[in-house]
């Protein structure tokens, strides 16, 4: 590090270690910033930087410096640059950073997560501010019952957001609203705060952010007001936010100094657009990727994201490119694999690279798709191995309970009662094991068995397998039956599930799904992605559940059972058929 350079404290020239040469010989006294600048940067890193530290004052050359900083940072824009300058001549600069603790935060996060690790790196004191009274005021996002779960919930995920990108958290400060904002000093100045503002500013300052609605609470147009206060008591130079949070810091910028006190300087980052070309938001559900969705709801959500070849504009993905993952990026590139006959894998340097690929059309969309769920894993391992425990699975279902079930008739005549989700959790798959399997008395293409399902009584299962599957194979075996279709006889004989098989029609083959060994009877079946969903008690004949999915149903290259690429599996790992890949499954 530096050690022969220095600063003089009154005039800011360099200089030899033992006296000023630009002031009188016995002034001695050297500037605080040479310990900064020593401290952080080899003289190789500033010349990298351009920099001569012979030839610069020590105040042209900590602005230089930040100026080269902020380029890495890409903020979108800032407010107050000159206050920023004054600021560094003095001590470094303090940040704030705050989120209402509202719905689940999403990936989008990783966008403000970066940038402050690139505050920390450029020398800022960071707060990180959990706005649990802001959630509350913002049209009751967040029920006061719920407010110190959703707290403790967004404390816990932005942390393991911080260590999974190797931000240490020694060093940040972590403050929660309610801790200051109930205070007497707090709240008069909330008070006279309001008294300065009209209903007309404080609804524009909060548009961007605020929810809108037709008849707004008071609540949140105090919202903005709250923000602005922020600043003053968290002792902070500057607040970073997105871009839509614009309108509230220049109503920070107009009515702070209103109160007697200094305006701040506002950071802003770009926001990252939704899977559906819009802004990510935590209550838009198609819009967005919760941070501990599965690997196999990533997948899915993916591949519904709007992502036209060739068009880059309003394009969720590539933005989520650009902004998330490039940055995150440990090699600083961007790798799309496919297979050789496609091109084969290619690596990225840059954002701009990617775009022109992809605008020419070189780059598929369902490459791109495969590609960024493979990097967005790597983010998001960490943080699902931190929630895998039973102490953050309870404070994630206090925090945000499962909907209370709808009682009452249905409403006829409503054309959105009506539609139905048509995914797989509406199947009651189980683990079967054929206690007893027997020729059909009155059909020789049919065998009868008797199957244990983990309930009270066996159930009689007719499977039309005669000449297919020899009858012993089927004594004693363990599969998987579809335990909610309407019963039916066939030939007499009543069936009361059915035995699921993998089937191909030429030459004609079929083989029973496989459980992962050790499976017993009644051990439930389910799709990743699809953990959570409940059954049908029965699936109506008329609605076809079973024929629509059924068309996404079938075994992978890897002899994987699956729907849509969703894998099928018990507790004790993944359905699998003996020999048969890429064939229906009836």
């Amino acid at each position: 590090m530096l050690t022969n350079i220095c600063w003089c404290a009154k005039c800011g020239s360099p200089q030899a270690r033992t006296h000023c040469w630009t002031c009188k010989p016995e002034v001695h006294n050297f500037s605080p910033h040479f310990q900064k600048i020593s401290s952080f940067y080899t003289i190789n890193q500033l010349n990298n930087y351009h920099l001569d530290i012979e030839q610069h004052n020590i105040y042209s050359l900590l602005d230089t410096i930040w100026q080269r900083k902020m380029e890495e940072i890409n903020l979108q824009e800032t407010l107050g640059e000159d206050r920023l300058k004054e600021i560094l001549k003095e001590r470094d600069v303090k940040v704030y950073w705050g989120t209402a603790t509202t719905g689940k935060p999403h990936v989008a996060y990783f966008v403000p997560m970066s940038k402050i690790a690139d505050f920390l790196k450029a020398g800022c004191e960071v707060t990180i501010l959990f706005a649990d009274l802001h959630a509350y005021l913002d049209n009751m996002k967040a029920p006061w019952s719920l407010l110190e779960f959703r707290t403790q919930y967004y404390e816990h995920v932005i942390k393991s957001m911080l260590k999974s990108i190797g931000v240490p958290l020694e060093k940040l400060k972590f403050v929660k609203g309610t801790d200051y904002q109930l205070s007497k000093e707090y709240t008069l100045d909330v008070y006279r705060m309001s008294s300065m503002v009209t209903e007309h500013d404080a609804k524009k300052a909060g548009a961007e952010v605020v929810k809108q609605v037709d008849h707004p609470l008071l609540s949140g147009m105090l919202y903005p007001g709250l923000q602005a206060l922020d600043e003053e008591y968290l002792k902070v130079d500057a607040q970073f936010g997105g871009v839509d949070q614009r309108k509230i810091f220049t109503f920070a910028e107009k009515h702070l100094p209103n109160l007697g006190y200094q305006k701040r300087i506002h950071f802003m980052n770009p926001m990252v657009p939704g899977l559906t070309g819009n802004k990510m938001s935590s209550s838009d559900e198609d819009s967005k990727i919760d941070l501990l969705d599965t690997s196999a709801q990533v997948k899915k959500k993916l591949k519904k994201a709007f992502c036209e070849p060739g068009n880059i504009k309003e394009n969720g993905v590539l933005s989520f490119v650009k902004h998330v993952l490039l940055p995150l990026s440990k090699d600083g590139e961007f790798t799309i694999n496919r297979a050789p006959d496609f091109g084969g894998d290619v690596t990225f340097k840059t954002f701009e690279e990617i775009e022109a690929a992809f605008a020419r059309e070189e780059l598929h969309p369902g490459d791109l798709k495969a590609s960024v769920c493979k990097y967005m894993d790597v983010l998001m391992d960490p943080i699902r191995a931190d929630f895998n425990t039973p102490e953050m699975k309870k404070l994630t279902l206090n925090a945000y309970p499962p909907p209370a079930k709808q009682k009452g008739p249905k409403v006829k005549g409503n054309p959105a009662a009506a539609v139905e989700e048509i995914i797989p959790s509406r199947l009651d798959l189980r683990v079967g094991k054929i206690l007893e399997a027997k020729m059909h008395p009155n059909a020789d293409s049919l065998y009868v068995e008797t199957v244990d399902l983990g309930e009270e009584s066996p159930r009689t299962v007719v499977s039309g397998l005669a000449g297919l599957v020899p009858l012993e194979d089927l004594q004693g075996r363990v599969g998987v039956f579809m335990c909610n279709l309407k019963p039916v006889k066939m030939r007499d004989v009543e069936s009361k599930a059915m035995l699921m098989c993998a089937s191909v029609a030429d030459p004609r083959c079929v083989e029973p799904l496989l459980p992962p060994e050790g499976s017993a009877p009644g051990e439930r079946v389910f799709f990743e992605g699809y953990e959570n969903g409940s059954p049908d008690e029965e699936l109506k004949p008329k609605k076809k559940v079973w024929e629509k999915l059924a068309v996404d149903l079938k075994t992978n290259g890897d002899l994987l059972a699956v729907w849509q690429d969703n894998v099928m599996k018990t507790k004790l790992g993944n359905i699998t058929c003996k020999s048969l890949k890429n064939a229906p499954i009836k």
